[in-house]
This record gives structure tokens, sequence and C-alpha cells, in this order.
């Protein structure tokens, strides 16, 4: 099930949030630490729209994390600035990403009242030892409560999970999956865990007691998450962090998965364990294999790997 739509993002960092888990640093993560002015918003939003097709479904999002840790004032401040755009129609509607512990009834009352329509609640496990020792400051009771009370004003509801956190396993990523599903997400992202500098992580990693997932190791486990997910109706919005000049550069970036394509690293290992399965079942020297136009790029794999490795087989475009 797929949600067609297009974002408009306002990246808002995480100045107001009361917890600084043991692998965040939000300046790195977002590229940004302050606030941004109206001018800056609507310059954003117009710059988006300029290279939007009007046909397509659009939303405001204002990511960062921890949006409804700002102050009432503030938080009204930045959705009244996208008002007229809902009201004239131009955008459908608001998402935003916050914390599952800074959701109730009052919280939710003014962001339904001011048109939000999809709330994501950074989870990133929901397994209580590891949410606890990564210092999250919320249980995964938090996060179904929270999860609970969106649904109950009937805003879409997403839930983010982190991969390879400090004390987690696979076993444990695919029971967070199974716990996103129950707790009736329509949406996710899965970032894998990186160190970066400044964090508590990092100190960690430097006295060898945190070990990062190595980067086929976080692709194997997001193939096993987005199949899954995908087989419930659960569509992911991103895999992989967001590649902000920070991080390409990797000034700050001490060690971890984090890789520029890392979906398409994903996707690629999807097709390439398709095309094996098909070339199992086949006798023909030449093999002929459908690809819906979008799936292409992953079809063929990232730098072609997968045309590489399969000489024998013919992408044909459907």
């Amino acid at each position: 099930m797929q949600h067609k739509h297009r974002v408009i993002p306002i990246f808002m960092p995480m100045l107001a949030c009361p917890h600084r888990c043991i692998y965040c640093n939000q300046y790195v993560i977002s590229g940004q630490q302050k606030l941004p002015t109206e001018k800056e918003v609507l310059a954003q939003i117009d710059s988006y729209l300029s290279t939007m097709r009007d046909n397509v479904e659009k939303r405001i999002a204002f990511f960062g994390g921890s949006f409804t840790c700002l102050p009432l004032d503030v938080q009204n401040r930045y959705l009244d600035i996208v008002q007229p755009f809902l009201k004239e129609s131009v955008v459908s509607g608001i998402q935003l990403s916050t914390r599952p512990d800074y959701i109730n009834e009052d919280i939710l009352y003014n962001l339904k009242n001011k048109g939000v329509t999809l709330i994501e609640l950074g989870a990133q496990s929901l397994n209580d030892q590891i949410l606890s020792y990564s210092e999250r400051g919320h249980t995964v009771e938090n996060v179904k409560n929270a999860s609970k009370q969106i649904l109950d004003f009937d805003i879409l509801l997403g839930l983010q999970m982190m991969i390879g956190l400090p004390m987690d396993t696979k076993e444990k990523s695919m029971q967070t999956a199974q716990m996103i599903v129950d707790f009736g997400a329509t949406y996710t992202r899965i970032y894998p865990t990186i160190v970066v500098k400044g964090t508590e992580l990092a100190e960690l990693y430097t006295k060898g007691q945190y070990k990062p997932l190595e980067l086929k190791e976080a692709v194997d486990w997001c193939k096993e998450l987005y199949l899954f997910f995908n087989n419930h109706n659960i569509n992911i919005l991103r895999m992989g962090l967001h590649p902000t000049k920070d991080l390409r550069e990797g000034e700050n970036l001490i060690a971890g998965p984090f890789h520029i394509s890392f979906k398409e690293l994903v996707l690629t290992s999807i097709w390439r364990d398709k095309i094996k399965d098909i070339i199992k079942k086949s006798n023909k020297k030449i093999i002929k294999i459908e690809v819906p136009k979008e799936e292409v790029n992953y079809a063929i794999g990232y730098n072609s790997a997968n045309k590489r490795e399969f000489p024998n087989v013919l992408f044909e475009i459907v």
C-alpha cells in the first residue's frame, strides 16, 4: 500500500527536547541548530511548490523530532504560518515528528484544529531495555498510549525506528517492527544507528564498549524489515539518514553504516534475491524479467551491481 504524496520539509532542530539520547547530536543529523524564521519557512515552501506538479497531494512537514516539546505559542506560530496554504488547498495537511511522551489530548486537540493529518513518533525501539540504555526518557507503554491517542483523534500515525542501538539484535528489531504494526501505524522510517562526535555513544565506541553495525549487516536487517513492512501495508517513508552535507563529508561521522544511497543498497539486495530465485527456476540461457518502471534502478542495482552479476538477465520495463 503506497500513499502517494509530496512533502515540503521544514527542519526544526531539537532545541526544546528535554532528553539527550546517547546517540544524538541533532546539529550533525539535521544540519542546523536554530529555529527557522517565518521568512525562511515561506521561502522553503515557495521553493518546493515551484517544483511540484499541481495534481499531486502535498503536505508541509515539520521535521526534527520534538515539535510538541516546543512551547505552545511557538508551535502555533509555525502552524499559523502555513494556515493560508491549507485554506487555499495548496497543501492537503501538515505532518510533524515528535516524542511519544509529549502527546496528550490538549496537544492533539490543538494540532487537529491546525490541520495536522499525520504525526510521526520517534519510537526508535519497542524494547524497554534498549530504550533505557539509550536514555530515551520514555517507555514502550508511552509509545503505545500515544499511538492510541493519535488514532483516536483520527490522525494518521507514523512510528520511526532505529536499528543497531546498544543491546539491539535483528530479532529485537523485528519485534519492534511487529509492534509498530500492532500499534496501528500507517508509516515508518528506519534509521541505522551511526556514531557521531559529541555523543555519549562516541565515548562508548572509543572505549570499545559499543560496536555499530557493518554496512552489509545494516542492509541485511533493513531488507528483512522492508519485506515485513511491505507485507503488512506499512509505508516506509525513509531508510537511512538524510545525507546532510556534514554526514556526506564525514567531518563528524566516527563510525557506523551511513551511506548516501542506503535505500538503493537495500532494494538492490532485495532484487538480487528475486533474480537468483528466478534463475533457479529457469533453464533458459537468457532470462527476461519484467520490472515496474519505478523499480528499474533497483533491479539493475546500485552501481549496476545486479546487471554485472547477472549478465544473462534482461530487464523489461512494464
